[in-house]
């Protein structure tokens, strides 16, 4: 919790980046495991819970860079980057509508360009800088 207090960007980034990695090689590692194994054609458990735990880190990374940024525009952009991820990704367990498989891939690198952006040219460099205005 501390590193993301300190550097959320690089966090944020970091975990969409890991995130991205974790979907595009989802497909593989189905094809592997069914060219394999002709019992099973679920995801294991543990490769399912790491979604969340993306989720969960790239939350409060969001939510810190929301708290430290200079760009207004940043901060709605962040957080419906991270909604959509959010959403896309409780859809995939629930199945309420049909979604392009790709939108995913959207959401995520949104977010690491986002957080990559934001660490750049939007950091607050003063203590009264942006953290608690509207």
């Amino acid at each position: 919790m501390i590193l993301i207090n300190q550097k959320p960007d690089s966090i944020g980034a970091i975990s969409s980046t890991l995130c991205l990695i974790h979907c595009v090689a989802t497909p593989f590692i189905f094809i592997t495991q069914s060219c394999t194994m002709t019992c099973c054609d679920g995801a294991p458990s543990w490769w399912k819970i790491i979604d969340y735990f993306f989720l969960v880190i790239s939350f409060f990374a969001v939510y810190r860079s929301t708290q430290t940024t200079s760009s207004k525009w940043v901060k709605p952009a962040l957080w419906f980057s991270w909604f959509t991820l959010f959403i896309i990704i409780i859809n995939e367990k629930v199945a309420w509508f049909s979604l392009n498989e790709k939108a995913i891939y959207v959401s995520a690198l949104a977010l690491i360009l986002l957080h990559l952006y934001n660490k750049k040219y939007c950091q607050c460099n003063t203590t009264k800088c942006c953290t608690n205005e509207g």
